[in-house]
């Protein structure tokens, strides 16, 4: 731990807050750099934590009606050309397979052979390549609403990357759906925005706003695309999902058609939506302090860490019973629908090196076991939303009996805290001068109003790097008022900020 900060990361989050990011990740073990370029190998503990977010989505998407499906990672580049407009969003991230083998030259390096006719793109997203399978599996009214996902890896050729948030290669689910009105796909598509929203806040503890892009910013080829946003503490927002109402577009590209119950043969409507790995980054700039990474324990791999502290081979024994009998008791309580994960670190290490080791990695709890806590029967209770120097004693029974309790405290506290965090950097901002003086400075999230003009929206960005984040979804009646730019009137605020 760097005794200048007194901090185990450094630089901390004022001092330098992208490269405190990338620490926190290489200090928690999340992921590493690949030599592949712009792509990143998520190493075991931030796997895990993918597939906790997997199975809860998982589950709740099979819940919905979802089944799950796999499709090729290359596509016909004929397929993308199809959808003008989709081929046209994807084009410049686009990575192309044009040769299906390997010959060794006059100087002995491999080169590529065989050349492609119909050159492949490797999966940039799949609404193409499901959409060709959908004009075969649907027929009828009776095939209607098809509902699929696919958890998968996609390709889309970034110039600038940063681990989690935005890398050449990442791990996603993507949801299709086909509907046989256009009222049932739209309502579909928030259904599933309202999904993503719950699990976020829910099992992240990352407040979200929910709301619909500008035109500018739609998922090439949708009619309509809806997100969820949240607030990183630089006061950055960050896309957490999309949910995408395709209309009938995708289905005239790839003649999805079916026979209505009236005997009339028409096109289907279809959605699409997903959420990536980038809900990790997302959930390490929302908690993590400059320590390192904090979990919330609905999603963290392991619950509890026992720590033996041992300083006597003699008593090695005799802590290590006691800590095996703790894990038992613990492992048999219930937390988040299924039963607590619990850890022993045995590493010969000392008792500084293996706590700070955890706290780096964001265990919720953290439990050491000395041979004074044997012979008081107690536990030594570090837990990670509070100070390190805040760790506390606990009789054995009791932190037993409130494990559950404490776990679910972190998680509202976490969730309290992020919430609050975003509500005071979240700002009503009514005329243009004050607008830019807002993004020159420390910024944040800016309500105001705007006229719904392409040109303005662009202005804005040359001239700040801020975009309408997206226009929310009001549960009240919208405040109408004037646009900040132009004067002319305005439906509702939007939202504006710089984002990843």
């Amino acid at each position: 731990m760097s005794q200048k900060n007194k901090t185990a990361i450094t630089p901390t989050r004022v001092e330098d807050y992208p490269e405190w990011y990338q620490q926190v990740i290489k200090a928690a073990e999340l992921a590493e750099v690949s030599p592949v370029r712009g792509c990143m190998t998520i190493k075991p503990w931030g796997y895990a934590l993918w597939e906790n977010i997997q199975r809860v989505l998982d589950d709740k998407l099979k819940a919905t009606g979802h089944k799950n499906v796999y499709f090729p990672l290359l596509i016909p580049i004929s397929f993308l050309e199809k959808e003008a407009a989709h081929i046209e969003g994807f084009a410049k991230e686009c990575a192309v397979v044009t040769h299906h083998r390997l010959e060794t030259n006059a100087e002995g390096k491999l080169v590529p052979a065989g050349e492609l006719e119909d050159p492949y793109i490797i999966r940039p997203t799949s609404e193409t390549i499901i959409g060709e399978a959908f004009s075969r599996w649907i027929q009828s009214y009776r095939d209607l609403p098809m509902l699929m996902n696919q958890w998968a890896n996609v390709m889309r050729w970034e110039m600038r990357t940063r681990m989690f948030l935005r890398t050449s290669e990442f791990l996603w689910q993507e949801g299709h759906t086909a509907h046989a009105t256009a009222k049932e796909a739209e309502v579909h598509t928030i259904k599933i925005l309202d999904l993503y929203a719950d699990f976020v806040e829910d099992y992240m503890a990352m407040p979200v706003i929910k709301g619909e892009k500008t035109e500018s910013e739609r998922f090439p080829g949708a009619v309509s695309t809806y997100c969820i946003e949240a607030m990183m503490q630089d006061k950055k927002a960050i896309q957490a999902g999309t949910s995408h109402f395709l209309g009938q577009n995708f289905a005239r590209a790839c003649d999805i058609k079916f026979l209505s119950s009236q005997g009339q043969e028409e096109f289907v409507w279809t959605t699409s939506w997903g959420v990536t790995t980038r809900l990790i980054g997302a959930l390490t700039m929302t908690h993590s302090d400059d320590n390192g990474l904090i979990l919330p324990p609905k999603l963290a791999p392991i619950h509890v860490v026992i720590l033996p502290l041992i300083h006597k081979e003699e008593q090695k024994a005799e802590i290590l019973a006691y800590c095996e009998k703790l894990a038992e008791e613990l492992r048999i309580q219930h937390y988040a629908n299924k039963n607590i994960i619990v850890e022993i670190d045995q590493r010969e290490l000392t008792g500084g090196e293996k706590s700070w080791s955890w706290v780096k990695k964001g265990v919720p709890v953290r439990a050491e076991i000395g041979m004074k806590e044997v012979q008081n029967n107690s536990v030594f209770v570090g837990r990670r939303d509070k100070e390190y120097k805040d760790r506390m004693s606990f009789e054995r029974d009791e932190f037993i009996s409130t494990i559950v309790l404490q776990l679910d405290e972190m998680q509202k506290t976490l969730l309290m805290r992020a919430r609050k965090f975003q509500q005071d950097n979240t700002h009503t901002i009514n005329n243009e001068k004050d607008f830019y003086d807002f993004f020159k400075g420390d910024s944040g999230f800016a309500l105001a109003h705007w006229n719904g003009s392409a040109e303005i929206e662009a202005k804005v960005k040359k001239d700040l790097n801020v975009t309408i984040r997206c226009i929310p979804r009001l549960e009240t009646t919208p405040e109408t008022g004037t646009c900040i730019f132009s004067g002319e009137p305005s439906k509702q605020r939007v939202i504006f900020a710089k984002a990843y």
